[in-house]
Parts: structure tokens; sequence; C-alpha cells
């Protein structure tokens, strides 16, 4: 980043604050500000998990308290313990909240018009598009990852979704107790790791990294179908190779099948170069590694198991 780029970002965020009219405390001309009516409009017609809101606006509990407090004291929402844990709150709209949230929905549309209104067609269609392309970046940034035992709930949301999809897609279907790697409980420390990436709160992505002695290997990355235009793959790698690196390894490997050629194309593009096979793992066609760390001629394609065989990997 350089100076250019921080200024250019600021000004774009003084830009969007003016136009859309955050700086005012009657927002959309409603008698509250723009904190309260987004929690009114994120609250929406089926309730919500107090938790799951916090997550999903990224604000702390102290503030949210206070915004729901509010809305609650001016008879738009009820806050209520789940009858299973008192410590699991939902929020919901009454029907004063309901008739709000629909003025709040219509002023925002009108809104939304008025900032289109004064470019021709063509401008709109570019002004639109750039908004989803940064609409797409901004929530990349929201995206957080973090070392989880594989056993972590969230760990076993993203392993059921890789299998699933794998079954799906596989030409032979997908059996991990067949692969190389039957149980994640092999990317456990120390012999592993096995990252989670959240968006909002939700798990939307993992990769485990597998640390035997002279290399380290890439298993089980998957990224869910709606997160997949947010660069995680890329950043999954970038974050498997400095932990690779960081434990003292120079080589970088994974195998895969035929039918992920987005995948294949993502390795080869982050600087993996296809090797022959060096294990007899079931579901693999195609062998990559990549040299990490300023590492020179340790590990690579020739290493074998002494017996002659390759040494047995398991499907990333």
């Amino acid at each position: 980043m350089d100076a250019a780029q921080i200024g250019q970002v600021r000004r774009f965020n003084r830009t969007v604050t003016e136009r859309v009219g955050v700086l005012h405390d009657h927002y959309l001309g409603l008698d509250r500000p723009v904190g309260e009516a987004r929690l009114l409009w994120e609250i929406g017609g089926q309730g919500q998990d107090v938790r799951r809101l916090r997550e999903r606006l990224g604000l702390d509990s102290g503030y949210v308290s206070r915004l729901l407090r509010s809305l609650e004291a001016d008879g738009l929402v009820t806050v209520e313990p789940q009858p299973g844990d008192r410590r699991v709150r939902t929020v919901r709209l009454t029907e004063a909240g309901r008739a709000e949230h629909a003025v709040l929905d219509g002023r925002s549309d009108e809104l939304a018009g008025s900032l289109l209104a004064p470019l021709n067609t063509a401008q709109r269609a570019r002004l639109v598009a750039a908004m989803a392309e940064v609409d797409r970046l901004l929530t990349a940034t929201t995206v957080t990852l973090d070392v989880v035992d594989p056993g972590h709930p969230d760990a076993r949301h993203c392993l059921r979704s890789y299998v699933t999809e794998m079954r799906e897609r596989f030409e032979t279907g997908f059996d991990p107790t067949r692969s190389l790697l039957p149980d994640a409980g092999g990317l456990r420390a120390p012999e592993g790791l096995f990252l989670v990436a959240r968006l909002h709160g939700e798990p939307v992505a993992c990769a485990g990294l597998k640390l035997p002695p002279g290399t380290a290997e890439i298993k089980r990355m998957w990224v869910a179908p709606h997160a997949r235009r947010l660069g995680l793959g890329r950043r999954l790698l970038a974050e498997l190779e400095a932990r690779a690196v960081g434990h003292g390894r120079g080589v970088l490997r994974l195998d895969t099948n035929k039918v992920l050629g987005d995948a294949i194309a993502l390795y080869r593009s982050y600087g993996f170069e296809e090797v022959p096979a060096f294990n007899d793992e079931p579901y693999a066609h195609h062998w990559f590694e990549k040299r990490i760390g300023g590492a020179r001629g340790s590990g690579g394609a020739r290493d074998r198991a002494p017996s002659g065989r390759p040494a047995k990997r398991s499907l990333s």
C-alpha cells in the first residue's frame, strides 16, 4: 500500500458517507440514527439470534445492547431468551417495528434511485458494476482465518461439506476412509494444523496442513460456493505457505483430482509445479509442489520412501 492508495480510500469513504446520508441523526428522514436503522433492517421479518446479529454487523456486544434497548423502548422490537438456553437471545420486530421496517425499505430504494438518476445509462451500468466489485472486495476483508481443532463444530461443518461436494463431483464418488487421510484428526497439532475461514461468523472455507518430515502437505481445502469469488483459495494457500515456512519446511505439496479444474488453475497460478506422483492416493490424478522459504535441494519430487515406493500422502 502507498500513500496514494490510502488517500483514495479515504476520499471514497468521505464521498459515500456524505452521499448516502449517514452523517445525519435522522437517517432517511426517520427519527433515529443510521445505527438503529441498520439494526432494524437486519432483524427483518424472521427475527435474529442476537449473537449472529453482532457477528453479521461486526459490532461489540455493549453497542448492540444499547441499540436494542433503544429500539425496545420505542416498541419496535422484543428481545427474549431461547427456552433451551437463556444465554441465547432472539430479537424480533413488533407490529410497529415491521411497519417502520417497510418504510425504511422503501426509502432505501428511493435513495438508491437518487444515486442513479443523475447518470446516463452507460454511467449507471459502470457505477453498479463498480459497486458490485467494491462490495465483493470489502466483503473479502471481513473474512477471518483461525487455526481450530479438526473436531471443532465449524471444522466439522467444513469437512462434511467438502466430503459431500467431492462425492458429487468425483467420477468415482468419494469415500474419505479409502483416502490416505481417513481421519481429519491427522491434521491436529503437532502433526499438522487446520484452518477455518469465517464470514460474519459463518464457516465458509477450510484447509489443512500436514507436517511430515521435510515437507508440508495441503489437505482438505474447500471453499463454500457462495464465497468463491472472495479470493479465499489464494488466501488459504498464502497462510498455509507461511505456516509451513514457520515450521521449517522447504517444500509444499498437494495432490488433487482431475475434475477440480478451477483448483488446478489456482495452484498453477500460485506457483505450484506439476510433478510425478509422490503417493498412491486413489482419488488423485495430479500432484503438485512448490519450493518455499528459499529452500534449495531438499524435499521435492525425488523424495521417496526407503522402499522405493512413493511416500504415502493424502488428497488435498
